[in-house]
């Protein structure tokens, strides 16, 4: 693969049908002295991908491939790469959309990625890269939020919203040592909840379940109030008529609200008024993924603790599932591609 000027893709090509990917071939970035060479095995789909490709974020550079959840293998390393070799199985995060010399970023719906070191993360053996591939955004999103503001034994951390960001708070947060309150809409997911380790389960419904092992709680916040050290919103869409100071109102003092769930850009947070922060000085916050050091921590602790995110696998050319998927809700809880295109001859 080191040898090839092109990789293959999976490219939104027209906007009016971005669910309709093409497979096409791209050159990568020119490869530079601090770069590393991938030949990729998997790739989460992230929420994100869906926006990109459906334009709520702004327009996009066509052709595009998106995918910034890889993992792969090793097969070129740049001369001031360190810690790295070939052969070695490696992650991929977030990076630059466009490059210097003007190349347009192309994603891991691919067979291979050329990136910076600062955007390659060594894998632990004891971490299935199926189950790796999606820690490297959902994952550290969700644990940088965590560990930043101190979960650990004797904090409580309420998780609002249990999706693919969601789930993967409630692993983080009880191996972190956290008692983890979970708040979903209805019982649904109530028995996929308390498998993963949530200590109380409440359903924002208001009342509306009677499944045992949901606290369905009228006017859900209040019995909830000055509980939390730390709340993690996971959610995209706000509940009409939901005020923010329902949610902070369940913080203790100082306790963190932190918002991580990005909806499409004509959909804000609800109002608040300064007096909602008044009575407990709560802090509202956000996190923007999360740093290197994070994601090696993260994925130490998941190789440590046996963490094994819930994942539905699909082949790369079925991402449109995946986007179904994920548009309906029906997603358990992430997806992740597995690599189905013949590299470029």
């Amino acid at each position: 693969m080191s040898t090839e000027l092109e990789f293959k893709g999976y490219a939104m090509t027209n906007p009016s049908e971005w669910k309709e990917l093409t497979l096409m071939s791209f050159k990568p970035k020119p490869f530079a002295p601090e770069d590393v060479e991938i030949a990729i095995t998997h790739c989460g789909v992230c929420g994100s991908d869906l926006h990109t490709l459906s334009q709520g974020w702004g327009q996009s550079k066509l052709p595009l491939i998106v995918g910034h959840e890889i993992v792969g293998k090793v097969t070129r390393v740049g001369e001031k790469v360190a810690g790295i070799k070939v052969g070695d199985r490696v992650g991929v995060g977030a990076q630059d959309a466009e490059y210097p010399d003007g190349t347009i970023a192309q994603g891991g719906y691919s067979t291979g990625i050329r990136a910076h070191e600062r955007f390659v993360f060594p894998i632990p053996d004891a971490l299935e890269s199926r189950h790796a591939a999606s820690m490297l955004c959902a994952g550290v999103t969700v644990y940088s939020p965590l560990k930043v503001n101190g979960a650990g034994p004797g904090k409580k951390v309420g998780i609002m919203g249990i999706g693919g960001l969601g789930h993967y708070a409630i692993l983080f947060a009880k191996a972190m040592g956290a008692e983890v309150y979970a708040f979903t809409r209805g019982s649904s997911k109530a028995e996929d909840i308390k498998k993963m380790g949530a200590d109380h389960i409440i359903d924002t419904n208001e009342g509306s379940d009677t499944n045992p092992f949901v606290h369905a709680l009228q006017d859900y916040f209040k019995p909830l109030a000055g509980k939390l050290d730390i709340l993690i919103s996971t959610v995209d869409t706000f509940q009409p008529g939901r005020p923010i100071s329902n949610l902070i109102s369940m913080l203790w003092i100082h306790g963190k609200f932190i918002s991580v769930g990005l909806p499409d850009s004509d959909n804000p947070l609800p109002p608040i008024h300064p007096f909602d922060l008044m009575f407990n000085g709560c802090l509202i916050g956000g996190s923007h993924i999360g740093s290197k050091v994070e994601v090696m921590e993260m994925l130490q602790l998941a190789a440590e603790k046996g963490i094994k995110p819930w994942i539905q696998e699909l082949p790369m050319n079925q991402a449109k599932v995946a986007f179904e998927g994920m548009r309906s809700h029906k997603v358990r809880y992430r997806y992740v591609l597995t690599q189905d295109i013949a590299p470029v001859a």
